[in-house]
Formats: structure tokens, sequence, C-alpha cells
């Protein structure tokens, strides 16, 4: 199978200058009820960098649907005019609760009926969760208010931090997650679509004498070390986008159902991982490649990915990206 190639820069210079973007990352991305794209990003500064005036997290940027399959295009922003505002209400390096909260980092959004629901970590430094927790938008994420479900970052032994999330078509919502440390290998849950924000009414998929159940405490469904996952229903087959930072890899994983047995599920590479001066984007080789987020409107023979990377060392790039590749291959 081909890896994949970049369409595009979604983000900085010449792309998102006017709702004061230079630099930001991640991108997950859904419909909104009205028709929109709603991408929701992490960290952001209004200068092409890490660091300095006008950092907000999360924010969020409306795309035009018809766009997808020739490079993404903006028309707004979740914000006071086209400034794209920092979405929750809380301040950064400040103390809530008695623990210092860095930032809030989103981790995916659904949609469910006529509301949009946002999972987020609230961190001290990466790597580091207090607590998650979810916001609800119900005017197509122009505004968000807490919904005052959260769970503590020791949940299901610190591997409830890191989520995707997806409906099941079943009255169920599936949710793979993971840790935040990009250490850790991936579990499985599910909650009935308008029980979401009740954290009694999620349950999840272990093994229990022997035979694999829901309502159980949860067993690892796939070994490795993960971070960023996205997991989207994409021409009626599921699939779950994954950044194995043990691999250094992006995979595609083409499942069944939700309880598909991951070790034998048909999974491709789209993206490599590189150093710096072996980047080449037109096959597939990214430096310091993380997320991976499936755009509403792809196919199987045009499957689009927003794919952040972020140079560490300098401070730029760090900025996200749209990517596509056939994965057609994994369901024939």
């Amino acid at each position: 199978m081909k890896p994949g190639f970049k369409v595009k820069d979604l983000t900085g210079p010449g792309h998102t200058d006017r709702f004061g973007i230079g630099g930001t990352d991640l991108g997950a991305t859904t419909t909104a009820p009205d028709g929109r794209l709603v991408s929701v990003f992490g960290d952001t500064f209004r200068r092409p960098t890490v660091g300095g005036p006008g950092w907000r997290s999360p924010v969020a940027l409306f795309g035009d649907p018809d766009t997808v399959h020739t490079g993404l295009e903006w028309t707004g922003s979740a914000g006071p005019g086209d400034y794209a505002a920092q979405l929750l209400r809380y301040r950064h390096n400040l103390r809530y609760e008695g623990r210092r909260v860095t930032t809030k980092l989103p981790t995916d959004v659904l949609r469910v009926g006529e509301a949009l629901y946002l999972h987020a970590m609230v961190c001290r430094e990466l790597g580091t969760v207090h607590w998650t927790e979810l916001h609800c938008s119900t005017d197509n994420g122009v505004t968000w208010e807490p919904t005052g479900t959260r769970w503590p970052g020791d949940h299901h032994d610190g591997l409830f931090q890191m989520l995707t999330w997806e409906r099941g078509g079943d009255g169920y919502v599936y949710a793979f997650t993971t840790g935040f440390q990009r250490a850790h290998g991936l579990i499985l849950h599910r909650v009935p679509e308008g029980e979401v924000t009740d954290t009694g009414a999620w349950e999840s998929w272990g093994l229990s004498d022997g035979r694999w159940s829901w309502g159980v405490p949860p067993t690892l469904v796939l070994p490795g070390r993960f971070g960023e996952l996205s997991l989207r229903h994409v021409e009626g087959r599921l699939l779950l986008c994954a950044f194995d930072d043990g691999n250094y890899r992006m995979d595609v994983v083409a499942l069944d159902s939700p309880t598909a047995d991951l070790h034998v599920a048909p999974r491709a590479t789209v993206l490599h991982g590189c150093n710096w001066p072996d980047e080449d984007h037109a096959r597939g080789r990214v430096a310091q490649l993380y997320g991976g987020y499936i755009l509403p409107g792809s196919t199987l023979t045009e499957l689009n990915l927003v794919v952040s990377q972020w140079n560490t060392a300098t401070n730029w790039p760090y900025r996200s990206m749209q990517f596509r590749a056939d994965v057609s291959a994994l369901v024939t």
C-alpha cells in the first residue's frame, strides 16, 4: 500500500493568521448540526511558534465540508469576530482545586443529536493529567459549557486520558482510550448515546473467566505505546487511526465492529516518522509527527487526516496539516 501524501498546511502563516493563530496543533474534527466542520485544536499562539502572546487552548475553527477533497478551507472560528478564542473558561498556570493547571487539551469531539461533546484533559505539563472532563455545545460549536462530567487522571490505571469515540449505530457510543504518556496500549468502553455525561453509564470491555464481556474491568485490546487516536465511520466501515509512538508511525486499522480483535484486524501504515533531514511529505515521511484525525467526508480511497508536527528544537514548524491516503485495500 502506498503511503499517504500531504495535501496542504491547515494552520500557520498564510492559513490561519486572520484567526489569531500562528502556531497550533491537533485538530480533532466532527460535523456540526448545521453542516459545517468543527475542528478543535490544542495549545495555540498568535505567532508561528510555541510560546509568546495569545496562548489559549482549546480553540475551534469551522471548515467548509465541500473543500475536504481539494484541501480544507476555513470559514470562521469560535470567538468574537474572526479571533479564535479559548473555548473553555480557565486561565493557564493557575491553581484549581489545589492543583496547578497548565493547560486543557482536547482529545476528541463528537456529535450526538443536536449536541457536540468535547473531551478534554486537564494537565499539569504535557503527560501529567489531573482529570478529564466533558463540555457541550448546543450552538454548532460556537460556545461551550461544562457538563460537570469528569474522571480522575488515574481512572482505569491512567488509561482513560487520551480518548477517541464514535457512535456505533446501535444506540451506543464506543471509545478507545489510553494514557497521555505515549507509553501504553488501548482499552475499549461504551456508553448509551443518551447517557454520555453519566459516568456511571460507561462500561468497559474486558476478559472475565476467560471470556470477553462488557461491564468488567478493562483488558488491553491492543498493547503498545500509543498517542493520539481517531475512530470514525468511513463509507460504512469503522476505521481507527492511531499514532503508534512505539514504532514511530501512523496506522489505520479497519474494524468489523468496535469489539473486533485488533491483533488481527487489517492494518496499514499511512505515515512514517523520520528525522528532519529525511522529511518527504510527498512520500509520507514526516518529522516529529503526531495527531492523525480523520476528516468527515473522507472515503476509503481518499482518507483525509489532520496531522501535526512540532519541531521541539526550534518550535517551528508547530502546525497541523492535511494528509491523504488510500486505505481501500484494507476492506477488499
